[in-house]
């Protein structure tokens, strides 16, 4: 049987009684990343597969106008206490990304993380997303990286069919970049991230907690040390060599002008 990732295994995820400051987040990597690069101030922007929102919750502390859509009942749940906790301006919207319910060229960003790797078919969320984007606008598309160890691992689980998310697949920095281009909009910005702390840690600590034993969720054991890793890790995402070998992809993408 083809597997694939179906909105049950998402709202299973998200249904877990588990407290979310458990769960390893994205380093807020949205926000730095779009923030480095565009001027948020009355921004508006589209998070596609939002979750919890914390990326637009972010966005919109830094001036963006969010709306955020998910298609799992669980998610939008947890999303609106999220907003709620921070007193945030946020528009969240149940739907589905293969037909997004909004109007052509409303979004001056849209953007997904952790998201296309789940589809099967890509084409009809892109498609989408670049339809609500404004001439002129953006589109961030954030993903796996394939050359990584996590791509190994990932791959054996799906074919145990032990995969949290059913199924996942990854991409390199070209397939990312060519596949949008496809799509008619023009590439003009990459960025590479490692997991910090590293995926090691992270599988142990997984583990451990199955069996009641929880290790810090951000360890520093060596303060020196500690600081010399992130400033090295740092560099080599930030170098050419970033993109090719971190875990995690992004690209930002213009839609031309008409």
């Amino acid at each position: 049987m083809a597997r694939t990732s179906e909105r049950s295994h998402w709202d299973k995820f998200w249904e877990r009684e588990r407290d979310l400051t458990e769960i390893y987040d994205n380093d807020d990597r949205i926000r730095v990343e779009v923030k480095k690069r565009l001027k948020l101030k009355n921004m508006v922007t589209l998070e596609v597969g939002s979750a919890t929102a914390r990326d637009s919750i972010a966005l919109g502390e830094e001036g963006a106008l969010p709306v955020a859509l998910d298609y799992s009942h669980a998610a939008m749940k947890l999303a609106r206490e999220a907003a709620a906790k921070k007193n945030a301006t946020l528009l969240l919207v149940c739907g589905d990304a293969n037909e997004l319910p909004f109007k052509t060229e409303t979004f001056d960003l849209v953007f997904h993380q952790g998201v296309m790797e789940h589809f099967k078919n890509t084409d009809p969320m892109t498609d989408e997303c670049i339809r609500v984007t404004k001439p002129g606008g953006h589109l961030l598309v954030d993903v796996p990286q394939t050359f990584h160890i996590y791509t190994i691992i990932k791959k054996t689980m799906i074919t145990l069919n032990v995969w949290f998310a059913g199924w996942e697949t990854q991409y390199t920095e070209k397939q990312l970049s060519k596949y949008l281009v496809k799509h008619g909009v023009v590439p003009w910005s990459v960025y590479g991230r490692y997991f910090a702390p590293s995926l090691g840690y992270r599988i142990t600590r997984e583990i451990l907690m199955k069996i009641g034993l929880t290790l810090p969720l951000r360890p520093i054991l060596i303060p020196p040390i500690h600081k010399l890793r992130t400033k090295i890790r740092t560099a080599i995402e930030q170098s050419w060599l970033g993109p090719k070998t971190a875990v995690i992809i992004g690209v930002f993408a213009r839609k031309p002008n008409k």
